[in-house]
């Protein structure tokens, strides 16, 4: 039975639901301060690299990238319980220019960039479904304690000009707060399973690049190989 992922970067992501949440809940303003840096100082340096003022903008968005891929890693593990090996080739011991080509030839470094221009369209969807499902379901589960304190004594549904459906004392809340609690069953294991799906990706992306990983499968097949 060849290698799996746990060979490389350890066990199967099973995050615990509190650290899944908050991590997707990070992950839209880290995406948007990520997806500003990157998309700003790659522009600015690109653009005035020709007269040399951009050397030192380019210089400062690849190891930013790079620092921020450190702690995403570390955020990962911390939160969603997903170890994810450092991926970058070392750093040449002498020579500013050499450490400089390191870096830049780095497939590691241009992943880095990519996961947080992406962090952002990721973010906004996951902020956005994990929000919907939690409040929808905390607010549906303690509607018994809080529908008779609303404006006009009562829950309208959908509106408080329309009138579909009127819950105005703690026991006609009561169907309401099954259906809450349902939703949060569900909010909880769709938590689960975008923290699991996340963990995931940042993995591929911020782990070691498919040529090392290869190499890893191919150590791990060879004849008295250590499983």
């Amino acid at each position: 039975m060849g290698p799996t992922y746990s060979a490389l970067d350890g066990t199967r992501p099973r995050p615990p639901v509190l650290g899944a949440l908050g991590y997707l809940l990070c992950n839209l303003p880290l995406g948007v301060a990520g997806f500003a840096l990157m998309v700003t100082l790659f522009t600015v340096g690109l653009g005035t690299a020709i007269v040399w003022v951009g050397l030192p903008v380019l210089a400062a968005g690849v190891l930013i990238a790079r620092a921020a891929g450190r702690f995403e890693r570390a955020r990962v593990y911390r939160m969603l319980g997903a170890y994810i090996v450092t991926p970058y080739k070392p750093l040449p011991e002498f020579g500013l220019k050499a450490r400089w080509r390191a870096r830049l030839t780095d497939g590691a470094t241009w992943r880095d960039v990519l996961y947080l221009v992406l962090l952002l369209p990721l973010g906004i969807a996951e902020f956005t479904t994990v929000v919907a499902f939690w409040s929808v379901g905390l607010a549906a589960t303690t509607l018994p304690f809080y529908c008779t304190y609303l404006p006009g004594g009562a829950y309208f549904f959908p509106a408080f000009d329309e009138r579909w459906i009127v819950v105005d004392s703690p026991v006609d809340a009561l169907p309401w707060a099954a259906l809450g609690l349902i939703v949060l069953a569900c909010a909880i294991a769709l938590t689960r399973g975008m923290g699991t799906a996340h963990a995931l990706f940042a993995r591929a992306m911020l782990g070691p690049g498919p040529r090392a990983r290869r190499l890893v499968e191919s150590d791990t097949e060879r004849p008295g190989a250590v499983a």
